[in-house]
């Protein structure tokens, strides 16, 4: 059964990672996509893969810290399909350093994709799912939202941020039939973590993980997809951790 069939639904940081997993999913299971990423060469390789296989998609380069971008997303969403029923915000970047290493312009610029991004993609999206009678939002943090590591301030604050972000919009669009969910990805193999971790310090993580193995993307995508579907229509304002047990002890 196609979950997803005649629901519109936007994702961004689709060119690589857990966004492309979820774009790949939810192309299988129905829906019609706008996918966004800074990374234009790969989003339009993306592009083109999914309208081969018979999906409705347009790809737009999205630098999801600016407000202008957002608002042009939105137009371009709402010319294309008039709605939008799900909103992935996926998009994000890492930083490793801790609180005396991290400088301002890292800081904002973590802070300006991480939270002001989904923030945004909020405010410009909500009133196209307002449009469609309602709509599910999933947004992405980190365990590194819900725990402490002693590295990465920026991106913990962040992640931290988008938690409690999507619990007061759960709270203030519930009534509108407007669900906002949270996703806390472990170590998953993404070329983003990939590039930030050594093997050293892959090893050390797996050592941190009672599964010992480092998550999939479309493990990430399978959580997504429950949360934008109907299956999850009496859910909001949720946190679904998805990290091989990492955060149990």
């Amino acid at each position: 059964m196609k979950r997803l069939e005649n629901k519109v639904a936007l994702i961004t940081g689709a060119a690589k990672g857990m966004g492309k997993a979820e774009a790949q999913l939810f192309a299988q299971e129905g829906a019609k996509l706008i996918i966004s990423d800074i990374d234009l060469e790969n989003l339009t390789i993306l592009e083109k893969e999914l309208s081969a296989a018979g999906t409705q998609v347009i790809a737009i380069k999205h630098d999801v810290s600016s407000e202008l971008d957002w608002a042009a997303v939105a137009k371009q969403a709402e010319n294309a399909f008039g709605k939008v029923d799900i909103l992935i915000n996926n998009a994000g970047i890492l930083g490793p350093d801790g609180i005396e290493a991290t400088s301002l312009e890292n800081w904002n610029k973590i802070i300006g994709v991480n939270q002001t991004g989904t923030w945004l993609g909020m405010k410009h999206i909500i009133p196209l799912m307002r449009k469609a009678g309602g709509g599910s939002i999933v947004n992405i943090s980190s365990i590194y939202g819900l725990i402490g590591s002693g590295t990465s301030a920026a991106y913990q604050a962040s992640k931290g941020a988008v938690r409690i972000l999507s619990k007061t919009a759960a709270v203030e669009y519930a009534a509108e039939q407007i669900r906002v969910n949270t996703i806390f990805p472990g170590a998953i193999a993404t070329p983003m973590v990939s590039e930030a971790l050594t093997e050293e310090d892959l090893q050390g993580l797996l050592s941190a993980v009672p599964m010992k193995r480092i998550g999939k993307p479309i493990e990430v995508a399978y959580g997504a997809l429950f949360l934008a579907s109907i299956e999850s229509s009496y859910i909001t304002g949720a946190e679904l951790v998805i990290d091989g047990g990492w955060t149990i002890p």
